[in-house]
């Protein structure tokens, strides 16, 4: 599967903030917040279920990657995504291992087996 999601038993705003949290205690930081059911409201497009992209980043392991090749910039920064779906409400992202086997480079593979285990880790707890 290219992707980890789970159910979570609260709304969007909250498992949003759950998912701050939980980022933050393993120095993953969010650079931006997109509401983009919102953002295709404003379109004037019906949608109707709720999502929310966050862009994370651990700054240190972004380094990492990119210095072992720039090529990683196109799948930066990591996405976790908190939506509803049929009235319950997921969270998930896209594993960073399944990405990155684009890339022909075995260290690359293992930092993002790293990352992604440890982003996993982070949504496990909320």
């Amino acid at each position: 599967m290219f992707h980890y999601t789970k159910e979570v038993s609260m709304n969007v705003k909250e498992a949003v903030a759950a998912v701050e949290t939980a980022l933050k205690e393993e120095s993953f930081g969010v650079l931006w917040n997109l509401d983009l059911a919102a953002k295709l409201h404003d379109k004037g497009l019906d949608f109707n279920e709720e999502v929310v992209v966050l862009e994370v980043c651990n700054p240190h392991e972004a380094k990492k990657v990119l210095e072992e090749s720039m090529l990683v910039s196109y799948f930066l920064p990591c996405k976790v995504t908190v939506y509803t779906e049929g009235g319950t409400t997921k969270i998930g992202m896209a594993k960073p291992s399944k990405l990155i086997e684009m890339v022909d480079n075995d260290e690359l593979k293992r930092l993002a087996l790293d990352i992604e285990n440890r982003l996993i880790g982070c949504l496990e707890n909320v």
